[in-house]
């Protein structure tokens, strides 16, 4: 392995390191965070439970990864606000308004996905057809 191959491994890992805290920094600080993590969580172990298939998974986990991703932007959108307008500020407020509505939209949208995806295989489930 050269020196410079070195480098770009170590480069690597510090940016994993930074990634995986900012992923600890908003679980551990932002409430809508968990909550979206939560329903992850419980999605998860209801369609395991539930039995999708491939495709079915790969829409599930891409919708709930939007979600996460889009709360993770809007936290940091409302932060960088917070450090450049520390006092109330119209424009800020409409950015995050914007921001929030984004994580709105895209949690909306994973919730009808859920319900097309789940909701038949659960009433099969618990015999209501």
């Amino acid at each position: 392995m050269s020196l410079g191959s070195k480098d770009q491994s170590k480069k690597k890992r510090i940016g994993f390191r930074h990634a995986w805290n900012g992923i600890k920094e908003v679980t551990r600080s932002e409430r809508n965070f968990k909550l979206h993590l939560f329903s992850t969580v419980l999605v998860i172990i209801s369609s395991a439970i539930l039995g999708l298939q491939a495709i079915e998974w790969s829409v599930i986990i891409l919708t709930c990864s939007i979600v996460l991703a889009l709360e993770m932007v809007n936290s940091s959108i409302e932060r960088i606000l917070d450090y450049l307008a520390p006092e109330w500020n119209p424009l800020a407020g409409k950015i995050k308004d914007i921001a929030a509505g984004a994580v709105l939209v895209a949690s909306i949208g994973a919730f009808v996905i859920a319900c097309i995806l789940l909701l038949p295989k659960l009433l099969i489930l618990i015999g209501v057809e």
